[in-house]
């Protein structure tokens, strides 16, 4: 009696159970991936809105949308300086509210339609931090919607 079909079997049973501990695997880290939590959440239900949320928090990680600096009514502040404080504050704001501070983000891309607002930018963006600034990009852009100075996207991880 030959052993061959044996160890086909046996082989066969192996790598049957090494699949399916494999695909028991994938299922568990897909089912443990960290809830998301929404700010400012818009969904496609409501269309009277603009079609992203503010900032979505997965795990410890914060997504945050790209922010403008206008005043209330959509109106352009006087100054670079002022537009500056102001995206700079609504960055913040979000952070806070996803119990996070400036010193979490990781990193920032300020998008300008004008290089020549940089040192502006800067002068105010560098009095938001107590620790090690984060990764950024300033990015020469075309025209901002409601011809914004400053568009300011981030990532924020929980230090």
């Amino acid at each position: 009696m030959s052993t061959k079909p044996i160890a086909f079997v046996l082989t066969a049973v192996v790598a049957f159970g090494v699949g399916l501990a494999s695909s028991l695997t994938l299922m568990s880290t897909v089912s443990a991936q960290p809830a998301r939590r929404y700010f400012t959440p818009r969904s496609p239900g409501d269309p009277a809105v603009t079609p992203f949320s503010g900032a979505v928090l997965a795990g410890s990680t914060l997504y945050l949308s790209g922010t403008l600096g206008l005043g209330a009514n959509r109106e352009l502040p006087a100054t670079a300086e002022e537009e500056a404080t102001n995206v700079l504050n609504a960055i913040q704001a979000q952070l806070k509210e996803a119990g996070m501070t400036m010193d979490d983000l990781v990193t920032i891309q300020v998008f300008s339609p004008n290089a020549a607002n940089y040192d502006a930018f800067n002068s105010v963006y560098r009095s938001y931090f107590t620790k090690e600034f984060p990764a950024r990009a300033f990015v020469g852009s075309g025209t901002l919607l409601f011809g914004a100075r400053f568009e300011v996207l981030g990532t924020a991880v929980k230090r």
